[in-house]
């Protein structure tokens, strides 16, 4: 579970997050979304310890997170909007390798949660593939391999869908919900919600750094509509 409790934070003058408090169980799909500015992306950065509360707290498992950032960025998977900026290796599968093997396990270990990852979100016939020979749904879709392959609680996805096209965010869309089924709990971060609409458990809508909207999808339309936030 990640909960934050009257969470602040500032870029020198400015307010990002103004006393935001949320609770995540496990296994949940929360789409976070609110108009550009709306400390959307800083929120989710205190999830595992990216960003550093100027007030208030953030806490995973019920361990604050600045007490265990080892244990926060292994229940906390993050992909960010731009994955080729973040990939460090020349192949798929070294990859999606880095993280597990980061952790000190066994070779055996590695190979089934690269495999497992792989399969997850249907690239398992591209581990040899070249990273730079892949498109952006390829990209997105190996990012996201390489966060389930640490095994985390919860995999937050930062505007997963910024520059793909209709088949590859279908194609994410349809390996999201796969896992989303097998239990990973997933907070995707947008201002478009017609992707992830009919996924979501729940919607969070941000304003001015603020929870203007918690609910189901049900319970909120009319209330998203309002804020200008895309829907389905």
């Amino acid at each position: 579970m990640i909960t934050t409790r009257n969470l602040v934070h500032r870029f020198g003058d400015a307010t990002a997050l103004d006393g935001v408090s949320l609770s995540i169980p496990d296994g949940q799909f929360v789409v976070l979304a609110g108009p550009n500015g709306s400390g959307k992306t800083t929120l989710v950065r205190h999830f595992n310890g990216l960003l550093t509360p100027d007030g208030g707290d953030v806490a995973v498992d019920g361990t604050p997170v600045e007490d265990d950032l080892v244990a926060a960025r292994t229940s906390v998977g993050m992909v960010f909007q731009h994955p080729r900026d973040t990939f460090v290796s020349a192949t798929v599968g070294a990859d999606v390798a880095f993280g597990p093997e980061n952790l000190g396990l066994s070779h055996e270990e590695i190979d089934r949660r690269v495999e497992t990852a792989l399969s997850a979100v249907g690239m398992a016939d591209r581990r040899n593939a070249r990273i730079d020979a892949l498109s952006g749904g390829e990209c997105q879709r190996v990012a996201i391999a390489g966060a389930l392959a640490m095994e985390p609680a919860h995999l937050v996805l930062d505007e997963p869908f910024t520059g793909l096209d209709a088949p590859s965010r279908d194609s994410v869309v349809t390996h999201l919900e796969r896992c989303s089924a097998e239990g990973t709990g997933f907070v995707v971060v947008t201002h478009d919600l017609r992707d992830v609409w009919s996924l979501a458990d729940r919607i969070v809508a941000l304003r001015d750094g603020t929870v203007a909207i918690d609910g189901t999808p049900n319970e909120v339309a009319s209330e998203v509509a309002e804020l200008g936030i895309q829907l389905p």
